[in-house]
């Protein structure tokens, strides 16, 4: 119970409003904007998970380009609930998702600012 609090508290931390923690209500709101959701799903207890948070995702550039272009989504693999598709054995992991729920491009790993900005140019 503790580690869920923790992880909880640090994700509100890390990214305040911009990443959802809800499915449903995000995948709603996908489809109300017309817009495609970038999900990072990660682990309490995964230290690249930390990294990729603490520095890629403080990126202005990278934030800035996500907010701009998705609806931002952040799972724990652990403990949040969400469809079969996106079980994932190694984290951090990249999911973009179209409104309809397919995904159209998918990655694993920490990846800094420069290389991350390189995936996201490789969505279509």
């Amino acid at each position: 119970m503790k580690i869920l609090l923790a992880t909880l508290l640090l994700a509100s931390y890390i990214f305040g409003s911009d990443f959802s923690t809800d499915y449903e209500k995000t995948m709603q709101q996908a489809k109300k904007e017309h817009k495609n959701v970038y999900i990072l799903m990660t682990s309490s207890n995964c230290r690249w998970c930390r990294k990729f948070e603490a520095t890629t995702l403080k990126d202005k550039e990278v934030i800035d380009r996500l907010k701009s272009k998705y609806i931002l989504m952040h799972l724990d693999k652990d403990f949040d609930d969400y469809p079969d598709k996106f079980q994932v054995n190694r984290v951090p992991s990249h999911f973009f998702v179209k409104p309809n729920e397919e995904i159209i491009y998918k990655f694993p790993g920490y990846w800094n600012s420069e290389d991350f900005l390189s995936f996201m140019n490789d969505v279509k």
